[in-house]
């Protein structure tokens, strides 16, 4: 299983346009539906107003590649662009239990 913490670093007052934009356009249901991913859901910082957390998992590599190659994925990355202005990416194998 693969496992991705992606921390969003969003534009001051926009943390929330960001993700009701995800939201939105449904990129949250799509990436969900997707053969092989475990887990997509994002969470808010209560911390710091300009940070989200977005946690992923996934069956294994395939199931990544598969993902990256949506349409969906590729939206997000437009919106990243307008909304976000640093990304931090951290990826973590879990080997399946013998």
């Amino acid at each position: 299983m693969l496992v991705f913490n992606v921390i969003f670093k969003c534009r001051p007052d926009l943390r929330e346009e960001f993700l009701e934009a995800i939201i939105t356009e449904g990129i949250d249901e799509a990436a969900r539906a997707e053969a092989g991913n475990l887990k997509y859901e994002f969470y808010i910082s209560v911390d710091n107003d300009c940070d989200l957390l977005l946690i992923e998992k996934y069956k294994d590599s395939a199931a990544v590649k598969e993902h990256v190659r949506r349409e969906h994925t590729k939206r997000l990355t437009e919106l990243k662009e307008q909304f976000v202005e640093d990304m931090i990416l951290e990826m973590f194998e879990k080997a399946d239990p013998a």
